[in-house]
């Protein structure tokens, strides 16, 4: 797939910390309970960190208890690019950005007591999150 922001190997090195450039691009997993915007419970949005597109409202954010923060739906369909991941012995819906091809996280069809019943399981490596202006 062609994704609107195309960079080298090289150039993702140069923006990303070392631990961003393991989840966004490598498809690493960050320990669980550890991510900064776990218990982040502004209003805002969350973008990719890679390359700053758009990906969640924080009004679809819920505490799924899974360690990782985690979302019902993304801001749009075509946000996100979803993709069937048979690593680890599992199958599993594998979440990357749509516009840079960075590895998110994963959803599962586990979001119980959602308006969507989806579970999107996101790194918050491989987020950032702009809070709301005060009106």
């Amino acid at each position: 797939m062609s994704y609107t922001v195309d960079k080298s190997d090289e150039q993702w090195r140069a923006e990303l910390s070392p631990e961003q450039y393991a989840v966004l691009r490598e498809a690493a997993t960050e320990r669980p309970w550890t991510g900064e915007l776990l218990d982040e419970e502004r209003a805002g949005l969350y973008t990719c960190a890679a390359c700053g597109a758009e990906l969640f409202k924080s009004g679809t954010k819920f505490d799924s208890h899974c360690g990782w923060p985690s979302f019902y739906e993304s801001i749009r369909p075509e946000a996100v690019e979803l993709i069937e991941d048979n690593s680890h012995g599992m199958v599993r819906t594998e979440v990357r950005c749509a516009s840079c091809g960075s590895h998110l996280g994963h959803v599962f069809p586990d979001g119980f007591g959602t308006p969507t019943g989806d579970r999107y399981c996101m790194n918050s490596l491989a987020l950032d999150f702009t809070p709301e202006s005060p009106a």
